[in-house]
């Protein structure tokens, strides 16, 4: 009898300015294959310092030889070179992030911005799965990160939370974190979010929005008070869109 190969995986990462975190990724269901596993990011967060980090988490793994790794990274990516950064060490500005963990680990490593990676993985596993069209993934929480697909394909580092409107840079407004800051009800957070999702909707004309980011657990307070043309729902991956997404990139770009 012929021996049975076991899934598909790969190794999807996250790299966060507190937190780098892993789990080898089932690319048929989209689940994780083993525990996630978290690093917290080094103090001096260097391009040197958070790739020692990165290859300690793939060595920390049993995966085939073949296992490609995908990286989400907390910035817009050129073709994998870091444009600008906020969130870990200036010196991260013009490195080629996917040629050093290749370096680093002796494996192919695509690497995406962390909202690309997240609408990603909602497209092909979460709340978006089977959906044609333009698909617009919203993430909600520090700012406002988006992924925007188009039957499937990526649009990649569209930076939607940095829109202008209304004179205001949009996540200063409307990001969960501007609800907490201004202590704001549901309603009156809707109403932020309502002028923010009719501007893109005006701009981008989506089949579909999916809001995604912690306060989307509470969906029910909010989504409903919004009137828009296209379907809004909550995210369903939650926090391991941003690894599910990253991983299935890696073993299939499109």
């Amino acid at each position: 009898m012929a021996e049975q190969s076991g899934p598909e995986l790969a190794l999807g990462i996250d790299i966060g300015g507190s937190g780098i975190k892993g789990a080898p990724v089932d690319l048929t269901t989209g689940e994780f294959a083993a525990e996630r596993q978290r690093i917290p990011t080094p103090h001096k967060s260097t391009p040197e310092a958070v790739t020692d980090v990165v290859a300690e988490l793939v060595d920390g793994f049993d995966l085939p030889d073949d296992a490609p790794v995908g990286v989400a990274f907390p910035a817009p990516l050129d073709h994998g070179v870091v444009r600008f950064i906020a969130n870990l060490h200036k010196s991260w500005k013009g490195a080629d992030l996917p040629a050093l963990l290749q370096e680093a680990t002796g494996r192919s490593v695509t690497a995406v911005n962390d909202a690309d990676a997240a609408g990603v993985g909602e497209d092909r596993y979460g709340a978006a799965q089977g959906r044609d069209g333009v698909v617009l993934v919203v993430t909600l929480g520090t700012g406002i990160g988006s992924a925007l697909l188009v039957d499937g394909v990526l649009v990649p580092n569209t930076e939607l939370g940095h829109l202008e409107i209304d004179g205001h840079d949009a996540e200063s407004r409307a990001a969960e974190s501007a609800r907490d800051r201004d202590d704001l009800s549901w309603e009156k957070w809707a109403k932020r979010l309502q002028r923010y999702f009719e501007t893109v909707e005006m701009l981008l004309s989506p089949d579909l929005i999916v809001v995604g980011g912690g306060v989307s657990k509470h969906h029910q307070k909010f989504l409903p008070l919004l009137d828009l043309r296209a379907e809004i729902i909550p995210a369903t991956l939650r926090n391991r869109a941003g690894i599910v997404g990253a991983a299935s990139l890696a073993a299939r770009p499109h």
